[in-house]
C-alpha cells in the first residue's frame, strides 16, 4: 500500500508542524505503507520523506522538472521527474491507494481537493483523509460542512472527506 501525502513545502511558523510531519513519515514506514509525495527536500514534504526513509520506508517523490532545476528535489527518495504539475498529480494518483493532507497552504489544498473531486466523479476510488492534528483544518472542515448545509455538497459526497484529530487515528484508518 502507498499513501500520497500532501503537505507544505514550507515548515510553517510552529515547530509542531515539522514534528507532526516527521512522526507521520516514520509511522507510515513502520506500518509498511509507502509514501508518495511531491518530491521536495524542503518544508514538511522533506520532513515526511526524511523520517520515512530513516525508518526504512519506501518513498517515491514526483517532481516537475522546473522544481528539480530549482534544486529543491529530495536526493534520497525514488525521484520521478515529470514535465508539468498536471503530470505530477496524475502519477501521484496512479501510484497511491489513499490520500492524506497534513498542514500546508494553497498547493496542499488544491491537490487534496482535486483528488476529492476525482473520487466524487468516480474517476478513482480511494480514501481522502485530513490529518486535523491540533485543529489545523477545523476551519476547512467547517467550510465543507457549511457547503453541505447550504446544499452544495450532498451527504454522500461529504463522506468522501474523512477527518481525524490524531496521526494514530489516520494510521488506524489506513491499516483497516
Amino acid at each position: 500500500m502507498r499513501v500520497c501525502v500532501y503537505c507544505g513545502s514550507s515548515a510553517g511558523n510552529d515547530p509542531r508542524f515539522a514534528a507532526v510531519a516527521r512522526k507521520f513519515g516514520a509511522a507510515l514506514a513502520r506500518a509498511g505503507i509507502g509514501v508518495v509525495y511531491g518530491g521536495g527536500r524542503v518544508g514538511l514534504m522533506g520532513a515526511v520523506a526524511d523520517a520515512a526513509l530513516e525508518a526504512g520506508g519506501e518513498v517515491i517523490g514526483i517532481i516537475p522538472r522546473f522544481l528539480q532545476e530549482r534544486e529543491v528535489a529530495h536526493h534520497g527518495a525514488d525521484l520521478r521527474v515529470v514535465e508539468s504539475m498536471h503530470e505530477r498529480k496524475q502519477l501521484m494518483s496512479e501510484l497511491s491507494d489513499a490520500f492524506v493532507a497534513l498542514p500546508g497552504g494553497f498547493g496542499t489544498f488544491e491537490e487534496f481537493f482535486e483528488i476529492v473531486t476525482w473520487v466524487q466523479l468516480r474517476l478513482i476510488d480511494a480514501p481522502c483523509i485530513i490529518a486535523n492534528v491540533d485543529g489545523y483544518y477545523d476551519a476547512l472542515v467547517a467550510l465543507i460542512d457549511g457547503a453541505v448545509a447550504s446544499g452544495f455538497i450532498n451527504t454522500t459526497n461529504r463522506a468522501i472527506v474523512e477527518s481525524y484529530a490524531s496521526l494514530d487515528e489516520v494510521i488506524a484508518r489506513l491499516t483497516r
